[in-house]
């Protein structure tokens, strides 16, 4: 019985530091944010009833800009000169109906800088009313697919601005396998990539005033909470961040974090698959040591 008191006394103390360094210290030196589960309250309900087949016509204006690859409408100009000519490239229109909120698109569509809560963000209104607004969101749900993966939905959301080293990603998207040449070692392609990889990232840097962070171990710098919130609001981690509010919907989101996670934290799930085993070892362990304990002190005392 002595044995077990002192084990309730050391476990106690234990779990009073652990919360002590751990979710009481956090929470003093981290605001809590309350999140909204990527409903954007304050955006008002959109009444117009979207028509597909006019979005179609009206999306016609947005493809002076971007491309919409999955209807075969290819950009007007590669991302390097896109970011020479707007600051960042801008992002294909295929997938936003499948990770993007529908109430904030026909906002974002008709006032882009006052939903995206950015003063860096220079896009021009697309949409000339509500009406225009809803049917052109129509028809991004109309060509959305069914399925988007976690890399795709990190392209779409995150991936012009941020690279992520541990994905093999960079703001013009995978790192090319190129092969130097036999004779003199140089991997010309490899150079040429670098080198617009670079034009790239400068004039990103000049938009957005600093080179947006590489991702590849955010998934393990912050916490969920912090993430979540973040990304629904940049603004309301940190205020006046140049980066915008995308307005993914928790889906969308779901899908980014699974690629944070797969690049920052590949071995999560083989951690929680063996946590059980590990923590079952324990007791059984603990188990036959009290046992043998007892057995050892039989007729001692």
């Amino acid at each position: 019985m002595k044995e077990l008191k002192i084990l309730g006394i050391v476990t106690v103390f234990t779990l009073i530091l652990y919360w002590g360094v751990e979710p009481f210290a956090h929470s003093q030196m981290h605001k809590h944010v309350e999140g909204h589960d990527f409903t954007y309250p304050d955006l008002p309900a959109v009444k117009a009833k979207g028509n597909a087949e006019n979005g179609k016509n009206l999306v016609m204006a947005c493809v002076g800009c971007h491309s919409i690859t999955s209807q075969n409408m290819p950009a007007p100009m590669d991302p390097v000169m896109s970011a020479q000519t707007y600051g960042v490239n801008p992002p294909d229109l295929s997938n936003i109906g499948a990770l993007f909120d529908e109430k904030f698109l026909a906002h974002f569509l008709l006032d882009p800088a006052k939903v995206t809560k950015s003063k860096h963000f220079a896009m021009p209104p697309s949409a000339g009313s509500e009406q225009d607004a809803a049917d052109i969101v129509a028809y991004f749900k109309s060509i959305a697919p069914k399925e988007v993966s976690p890399k795709e939905a990190y392209a779409a959301a995150c991936g012009r601005c941020h690279a992520n080293r541990y994905g093999h990603w960079t703001q013009l998207g995978d790192v090319p396998k190129t092969k130097s040449n036999i004779k003199t070692g140089v991997d010309l392609d490899a150079l040429e990539f670098k080198k617009k990889l670079g034009i790239y990232q400068n004039k990103l840097a000049d938009y957005m005033g600093k080179l947006p962070p590489d991702l590849s171990i955010i998934i393990r710098a912050r916490s969920e909470d912090f993430l979540e919130t973040f990304v629904e609001d940049p603004q309301s981690q940190l205020p006046g961040t140049a980066m915008p509010r995308v307005g993914l919907t928790k889906e969308g989101y779901e899908k980014v974090k699974a690629y944070l996670e797969e690049t920052g934290d590949p071995s999560k799930p083989l951690r929680e698959k063996t946590g059980p085993w590990v923590v079952g070892f324990f007791v059984i362990f603990a188990f036959l040591a009290f046992l043998w304990k007892k057995s050892i002190w039989k007729g001692h005392h």
